[in-house]
């Protein structure tokens, strides 16, 4: 029996209150198995994401954002588009200070990934280490 999914929206992400608004502290959250679909040929793309984020009032539960993240495994969409999506959507629900996402793809073709992607716009924060 095939499951069928329902499409990614950004009603899946749920969030709780961050105990700690009055501090700039950056959660980050690594999501080494991120597919989606490539629309051109159905295959599909495999992904590392990493999230840096610095909360207002509101948090992600990461449950949900599992969940939401599984839910572009079916949609045919561009590297660059499904990541300013994914940060749309977080920004959105989350309401952030500071929001950055890293998305990684592995090679295809011999020519590999990387999109970046911030809230406010191209003000990225910094990787870990």
């Amino acid at each position: 029996m095939t499951h069928h999914m329902q499409p990614p929206s950004r009603d899946q992400l749920e969030t709780f209150a961050n105990q700690f608004p009055a501090r700039d502290y950056q959660i980050e959250i690594i999501c080494p198995e991120f597919t989606s679909m490539c629309p051109k040929t159905g295959q599909p793309d495999f992904g590392t994401l990493t999230f840096r984020y610095v909360a207002d009032t509101l948090c992600v539960e990461l449950k949900s954002l599992k969940f939401y993240l599984q839910a572009f495994r079916n949609e045919g969409i561009y590297y660059e588009n499904v990541t300013n999506r994914i940060l749309d959507d977080l920004v959105a629900v989350l309401r952030p200070r500071r929001m950055t996402l890293v998305a990684e793809f592995t090679p295809r073709g011999g020519i590999s990934s990387r999109i970046i992607v911030s809230h406010p716009s191209g003000e990225h924060l910094p990787a870990a280490g």
